[in-house]
């Protein structure tokens, strides 16, 4: 799945999000946001088999003044999560609310074990893959033609979460 990270320049105010689990009512809101952010975006039917049928699923909303700012979703499988998808609605991004939707993504998956994670960026998704590279993501590889609106090609990408959050306090 492609991952429009735009978290730009922009200084804009300092905003307070809230995270919590992705719920079914929340499908409309989402299944829109990707109709906002990704070329052949995921249908509600997808959103609901992965909250309702797959055990591996894992997907957070956030929430900026009570309204649905952003999404992301991963598997974790054993000791690894792998993102499936993250979106930022247009309106919100450039203030930094993909770096803290995907810093808190990688906290939930290292409380359900994770050790690692992936993800797959398109090539051109500049943006995203400094995003990706600030919090400690690095690519190891090419997957060519992986996205079927164009045959773009995606590089892979994982990171290792550190260490010292496994500890408890």
């Amino acid at each position: 799945m492609e991952l429009p990270i735009a978290d730009g320049p922009g200084p804009g105010p300092l905003l307070s999000p809230v995270f919590r689990p992705m719920r079914v009512e929340d499908i409309a809101t989402i299944v829109e946001i990707e109709k906002e952010a990704f070329p052949t975006p995921w249908t509600a039917g997808a959103f609901q088999n992965e909250l309702s049928n797959n055990h591996f699923a894992h997907y957070l909303v956030m929430e900026v003044e009570g309204a649905i700012a952003g999404y992301a979703g991963m598997w974790v499988i054993m000791d690894e999560a792998h993102v499936t998808n993250i979106a930022i609605r247009s309106m919100y991004r450039g203030k930094k609310l993909g770096e803290r939707l995907l810093t808190e993504l990688r906290r939930k998956a290292n409380t359900r074990g994770a050790k690692r994670m992936t993800l797959e960026v398109r090539v051109t998704n500049r943006i995203a893959q400094n995003l990706y590279e600030k919090l400690g993501f690095r690519s190891v590889g090419v997957r060519k033609g992986y996205y079927t609106d164009n045959n773009e090609d995606a590089l892979i990408m994982w990171a290792d979460i550190p260490e010292e959050r496994w500890r408890t306090s």
